[in-house]
């Protein structure tokens, strides 16, 4: 069987390091079916080349696999800098200079646009999708002599409970805990909601594709028994599925008596205090809400099939069970105007103790219904490369005008994040004072 290498090119601590869990999966997956691993992670091993050269001449691989986790930070303000593809390439271009080992990418950046990157960064394969069966199969393949394409198409979806279980490197869980407090893990994949600028449904499929809570809550003991994790944050594209799986999944939790700490993404539809309830009880402290837009004319915009009183009745029960919940919205999108800019300013002051986090613009991906929209409304044309990230911007708006105005609506509000990078200065006071995790929790002072 095949040597592989795995290294983790994200090296982005905005708002704070993530544990490469794809990586960890494809790692499980790997040795399931035989074949020799090593994980390693530029970020945590200091994004220096001389130890690595040395790891990859110590391991003797057959195969690298990088992996790619985002393409940019999604925020039009940063410019270049946010561009994380241009740091890959010359990444993988001093590697070049040292091995002559065969280089495969996968994971969800690479998933968006598979052949413009693989050209881009000028790898010899790259894996669209799941890469759990993809990557050692290929590893046996070029054990075998066989010819394999640059560009390894997707395989069939895998059913929730064939997911690879990670394969958590204690060196590197270590790492996390100590810049973060938590490891990431996943319950389910794919998102059939068609909210216009998201990529996830093209990633991981147009339906949740639950796992066993039973395995789940396996793994949640595993980290917490073998590792001494005590918060995690999972990383589904949504946690609440109308289905009710995620409920399964805190009874077993509480059935176990398992007292770790979780929180989570969620669609702020469809829950309220009852759940949120049961929720906490499981150990969830804080939630994530893609809220998205701030009007009922944005959020049609975006196709996100639910209305803001929706969104407040279900901030009004996380403030009254007293959990933290934090609001991520896009202003900008289609259909954004002048009276929509106003709607949705008086609608952030309606959240209350909650934080809101704004952005300006959407980024615009290849095949999200947001590109024909942007083809429609003279944004960019069918030909022009989406690599380096453009934004959708409404006609109906001025942007300076926009950006002005929700930066003197949230001044003096700590709770109120614009631009993005006045967050990342909040953040980083609170990293200086010791605090790890969301750290954004911190934000929150709820009524006596």
């Amino acid at each position: 069987m095949s040597r592989v290498f795995l290294i983790s090119s994200n090296t982005t601590t905005d708002p704070y390091p993530v544990y490469p869990l794809g990586m960890a999966v494809v790692a499980g997956a790997l040795k399931s079916a035989g074949h020799q691993v090593q994980q390693y992670d530029w970020l945590a091993q200091g994004e220096s080349l001389p130890p690595l050269l040395q790891e990859i001449e110590t391991f003797a691989p057959d195969l690298l696999s990088i992996s790619l986790r985002n393409i940019d930070n999604v925020d039009s303000f940063s410019g270049e800098d946010g561009w994380y593809l241009r740091r890959v390439k010359d990444f993988i271009s001093e590697l070049r200079k040292n091995i002559k080992l065969p280089i495969v990418i996968g994971g969800p950046a690479l998933t968006i646009m598979p052949e413009e990157i693989a050209e881009y960064l000028a790898v010899d394969h790259a894996i669209i999708g799941e890469g759990e069966c993809s990557l050692p199969q290929l590893a046996a393949s070029l054990e075998a002599g066989e010819a394999v394409p640059q560009i390894i198409g997707r395989t069939e979806p895998l059913p929730g409970d064939s997911f690879s279980a990670p394969l958590f490197d204690p060196h590197l869980v270590d790492y996390y805990l100590q810049q973060s407090g938590m490891v990431n893990l996943q319950t389910k994949r794919g998102c059939p909601y068609r909210c216009s600028y998201c990529s996830y449904p093209h990633l991981e499929g147009n339906r949740f594709r639950a796992r066993n809570p039973q395995l789940v809550v396996d793994e949640l003991e595993q980290l917490k028994n073998e590792h001494g994790v005590e918060r995690v944050f999972f990383t589904d594209s949504v946690f609440n599925d109308p289905q009710g799986e995620y409920l399964k999944l805190c009874e077993e939790i509480l059935r176990r008596d398992l007292n770790i700490q979780w929180s989570a993404f969620f669609r702020p539809q469809g829950f309220g205090r009852e759940e949120l309830a049961l929720m906490k009880r499981a150990g969830l402290y804080a939630l994530e809400l893609g809220t998205d837009a701030a009007a009922d004319q944005t959020l049609a915009g975006i196709d996100k099939q639910l209305c803001f009183d929706e969104i407040l009745t279900v901030n009004e029960a996380c403030l009254e069970e007293r959990l933290p919940a934090a609001h991520f919205v896009m202003f900008g999108g289609p259909d954004e105007d002048e009276n929509s800019l106003n709607e949705g300013l008086q609608n952030m002051s309606q959240l209350g103790a909650s934080v809101v986090f704004a952005f300006s613009g959407i980024r615009i991906h290849p095949g999200a219904p947001l590109h024909q929209r942007a083809i429609a409304d003279g944004i960019v044309n069918a030909e022009t490369s989406l690599l380096k990230p453009i934004y959708y911007f409404s006609p109906k708006i001025d942007r300076q005008m926009m950006e002005e105005r929700i930066e003197a609506s949230f001044a003096k509000q700590k709770n109120r994040i614009f631009p993005p990078s006045e967050g990342m200065k909040r953040m980083q006071v609170m990293k200086d004072f010791g605090f790890s995790g969301l750290m954004w929790d911190k934000l929150i002072r709820f009524p006596k």
